[in-house]
């Protein structure tokens, strides 16, 4: 594995902030400073030679971002003195790796390239003595996204960070075995969805079982873990919206209508303009007629490029990533944006991304320092972002993807908004 540190990972303000808070916890932290490194599992040895041209191909695709590093951080990074390292997960492939290793390809390094990866190398000076695990879990969450990263004193271990296992093998669960105990199949299905982690519902967990064991017609076999992922998956909400298309009851008052098609309403009763909604990945409403620049096959045999008077319709879409956002705010905000420019580009027979927007709303911020009068801190959990970090990290990562896409995220909104309403005899939330 080759291992070559980048750019400054930390603006002046950025570290100076971050060595305040870091002091409030170890106070015998006198500096930090943090730059990218760039980890290559390699194909052959032809980047192991400084001189060799893809290797300088390898370095120029690398060379981003501004060098500000303190002096002694470059020192620090040779000798590996108080270094901590921010890796991604092992087993897990950053989004920023996946891109790059693509880049690497494209650029002639496919054979030199297996995987490239990105990772976080702080360098901390201190009044006494080093530092240690223990010094590390007083403020190392102050380094890292728990949710993606790992944070650790020691070197990258290639085995761990670039581990090619075999794919796991299929594996059941016993539903059948006492098939006219609809109760221990009922019971098998809640310990899986505990274990793995699948967030199934109550009446989901009854389905499973009728469509598995006890229905009029049932499948009459085990479900393996990966059909219950997929089912999980595509019947959640974030797939299926079966909570935004439910049926619903205000003040006692069914309704007539979910809250979806409230929503639909309003292009129900006045569609002027639309040409497609709710049918596609996005909406598509009526544009104007302009020049297209392309391909023109009217002389056989001389293909040309020239300017076509076509219609341009216009398309606008909203992906939502409200929870990954606030468990973690920069790559939730990016992979939204991702999400976005998919479903658009997803359209009829594919569409052009032309500019991106990102809005945010989130309570209040409790700037350190700058609390205003009606701000109150109700807490949050404790797997939950701050305000302050949501609308920090949370556009940056949402104008990064859009950038690295080759797309401008040209504007934003923020706002904040703080609710109080009861629930039943328990205390109030907000």
């Amino acid at each position: 594995m080759l291992e070559l540190h980048g750019s400054s990972y930390l603006s002046d303000t950025r570290r100076k902030l971050l060595l305040k808070s870091i002091q409030q916890r170890c106070p015998k932290v006198t500096l930090v400073d943090a730059v990218y490194v760039h980890l290559v599992e390699e194909q052959g040895e032809v980047l192991q030679s400084t001189d060799a041209k893809e290797r300088a191909t390898l370095e120029r695709l690398l060379d981003y971002g501004d060098y500000i590093s303190l002096a002694g951080t470059a020192d620090a990074l040779r000798d590996q003195q108080n270094v901590v390292y921010v890796l991604p997960r092992p087993g897990s492939i950053s989004p920023w790796s996946s891109k790059a290793t693509d880049i690497a390809a494209l650029c002639g390094l496919r054979e030199h390239v297996k995987r490239l990866e990105r990772g976080i190398v702080f360098v901390f000076q201190v009044s006494e003595g080093v530092i240690t695990p223990e010094d590390l879990s007083l403020f190392g969450d102050l380094l890292h996204d728990r949710m993606t990263q790992v944070v650790q004193l020691s070197r990258p271990h290639p085995e761990l960070l670039f581990a090619h296992r075999p794919a796991a093998p299929l594996v059941t669960v016993d539903l059948v075995s006492n098939s006219e105990d609809k109760q221990h199949a009922r019971d098998k299905l809640l310990a899986a969805n505990k274990e793995l982690g699948l967030a199934l519902s109550s009446d989901e967990i009854d389905y499973l079982v009728e469509a598995f064991v006890s229905g009029p017609t049932p499948i009459n076999r085990n479900p393996t873990d990966a059909e219950l992922f997929m089912f999980a998956q595509v019947n959640s909400e974030h797939c299926r919206h079966k909570i935004f298309n439910a049926l619903w009851t205000l003040d006692g008052q069914p309704q007539d209508t979910s809250l979806f098609q409230m929503i639909r309403n309003t292009e129900k009763l006045s569609g002027k303009g639309t040409i497609s909604a709710y049918s596609d990945n996005a909406a598509v409403f009526e544009g104007y007629r302009a020049p297209r620049f392309g391909m023109s096959f009217a002389s056989p045999g001389s293909p040309t490029y020239e300017a076509h008077l076509e219609d341009m319709h216009i398309l606008i879409k909203v992906e939502t990533h409200n929870h990954p956002t606030a468990v973690s705010p920069y790559p939730g905000a990016a992979t939204g944006s991702g999400g976005e420019i998919r479903d658009e580009g997803a359209v009829g027979r594919g569409s052009k991304p032309k500019a991106g927007l990102a809005g945010f709303t989130v309570s209040n911020l409790l700037i350190p320092g700058y609390e205003q009068p009606w701000e109150t801190d109700f807490g949050r959990p404790a797997h939950i972002a701050s305000a302050l970090d949501i609308m920090i990290e949370g556009p940056l990562g949402a104008s990064a993807f859009n950038n690295e896409f080759g797309r401008p995220r040209s504007r934003g909104t923020s706002a904040r908004s703080l609710s109080e309403f009861p629930l039943g005899r328990r205390a109030r939330r907000r």
